[in-house]
This record gives C-alpha cells, sequence and structure tokens, in this order.
C-alpha cells in the first residue's frame, strides 16, 4: 500500500491581517517617502531640480556629496558631534537613572507629584535666554562642556521611561541586596542597570537624535564655528536668494545618514526598552 499524503489545508487570511498589513504600509510609505524625495533631490544638478522638482532623476549627480562634504566642512564638525552625543547623551542617561529608579520606588517624598513634574516638563519651552545667562555667569559660554552639560540636562522622557521600566524589577531583589550588605550606588550599578539595560538603550538612542540635530541651542552657545557640530553645517548652503538644493539635500543625507544606521542597528534595544515600560 502506498501512503496517502493528507491535503494541505489553505491558511484563511483573515481580514484583521489584511488591514493591520495595509496600515503597516502606509505608515512605511508616509516615513520613506520623504527620506527617498531627498534622496533623488540630492542626485540632481540645479537645471533639473528647477525643470521640474518632483521627477525621477534622470542624470545622478553623485559628485553632490562631495562638493556638500568639501562645502559644509562635515569632516571637521562631525567630531564634534560625535562627542557632543556620546557625552551628553551617557551624561543624560545617567541623571535619568539617577532620578527614575528611586522615583519608582518611593524613596523619594511624593513620588507621585515627581512624575507629574516629569510631564509637565515635557511641554515646556525651552529656556535659551536663561540657558545663555546661565553659561555667560558661570564662564562656560562658548564652550564644549558648557554645551555637553546644557544638552545632558534635556533629559526628556528619561526619567519617565526608566521609572515605568524599573516596575517590572522585583523589589525583593532590593531587600535582599540590603540584607547582603550592598549599598545602594553598588547596587544600583551593579545589578538595576544589567537589568535595565533596554530602558537605558532606549533614553540614550532617544536623546542621541535630540543632540546630533540641534541647531538652535547650537547656534547660540557656540558662536565660534570651529566647536560648531555638524548640524550647523547645513547653513553653508544657505544663500541669500537661492538655494543649491540638490547640494543641500545631499548635505541633509550626509547629517542624517550617521542616525539612520544607529538606529537600524540598535533598533532592538529600542523597541525592547519601550516595550519594558509600557509593561512596567
Amino acid at each position: 500500500m502506498t501512503a496517502q499524503t493528507a491535503p494541505r489545508r489553505r491558511r484563511r487570511v483573515r481580514p484583521q491581517s489584511v488591514i493591520n498589513y495595509a496600515l503597516a504600509l502606509v505608515v512605511a510609505f508616509a516615513y520613506l517617502f520623504p527620506l527617498l524625495f531627498v534622496l533623488n533631490t540630492s542626485l540632481k544638478s540645479d537645471q533639473d531640480f528647477f525643470r521640474n522638482p518632483v521627477g525621477l532623476v534622470t542624470s545622478p549627480q553623485f559628485g553632490n556629496f562631495v562638493e556638500a562634504w568639501n562645502r559644509g566642512h562635515f569632516g571637521a564638525l562631525i567630531g564634534n558631534s560625535v562627542l557632543y552625543t556620546l557625552a551628553a547623551a551617557g551624561l543624560g542617561t545617567l541623571v535619568s537613572l539617577m532620578i527614575g529608579f528611586p522615583v519608582s520606588r518611593g524613596y523619594f517624598k511624593h513620588s507621585r507629584a515627581w512624575y507629574g513634574l516629569f510631564v509637565v516638563l515635557l511641554f515646556l519651552p525651552n529656556a535659551i535666554i536663561t540657558q545663555f545667562q546661565l553659561l555667560l555667569r558661570i564662564g562656560l559660554y562658548n564652550s564644549q562642556l558648557g554645551y555637553i552639560l546644557i544638552m545632558a540636562a534635556a533629559v526628556g522622557v528619561g526619567p519617565i521611561l526608566i521609572a515605568a521600566y524599573a516596575r517590572s524589577i522585583p523589589i525583593e531583589l532590593d531587600e535582599a541586596a540590603a540584607v547582603d550588605g550592598a549599598g545602594y550606588w553598588r547596587y544600583l550599578f551593579t545589578f538595576v542597570v544589567p537589568l535595565a539595560r533596554p530602558a537605558l538603550a532606549t533614553v540614550f538612542i532617544l536623546q542621541a537624535i535630540g543632540i546630533w540635530n540641534d541647531i538652535i541651542l547650537a547656534t547660540v552657545l557656540l558662536p565660534d564655528r570651529q566647536k560648531a557640530p555638524i548640524s550647523l553645517g547645513l547653513y553653508a548652503f544657505q544663500g541669500t536668494y537661492n538655494n543649491e538644493w540638490g547640494l543641500l539635500a545631499a548635505a541633509t543625507l550626509i547629517v542624517a545618514a550617521p542616525l539612520v544606521v544607529a538606529f537600524l542597528a540598535l533598533q532592538r534595544y529600542l523597541i525592547g526598552g519601550i516595550v519594558g515600560s509600557v509593561k512596567g
């Protein structure tokens, strides 16, 4: 006897799955279309752009990226941005940890009021004049240290995310560490930091994005262009009467490329940190 193969069952396509995929495609298109449009513009000459701004490029001008790199002095400015991003985002993440964890555990009085303060601070405008006066009075105006400290202080949602994520860490672990004689700081950096790594990575990434893209504070606090971040290199392409749109688009992609690469490499930490904070 020959064994008869059982007929394969066809997977039923549920309407909800179709709707979910359709919505995902719409959201992906909404995010990718501006990036593709800028890429298309970056490969155009000025004549091609003004002839048809939204048309597809026919003769790609890859030299736009070389000229944009040289004219914007990105080679000299990218080191400043890397320094500001790593230092300020790292320090800001540390501050968020030192604030968010004790608030989540109730080690501060009126912890709910602290949560409310964190939320209110998200909606307050940036006090540029106050920050300018502060750095001027303490002698850190037009200094890299002063700029790093100001950017690190803008913790944003950092304390909220870390406080929410810390709720998923059993409080019994705190008690066990106290019984074993571990001090607070040893416990925080030896146990909490490894356990809260997804949330810390998320806070670091979010703050790094804001620091890398900052233009306003860098313009006000760093008048010396030798200390400017890479984002200020875009000013080299702003003309009085017209703009060279191809070069400007190429320069924009040069500035955004490190963030895109970093996001693709670290997205699993970002998603894990956000999901963990929501569950916590």
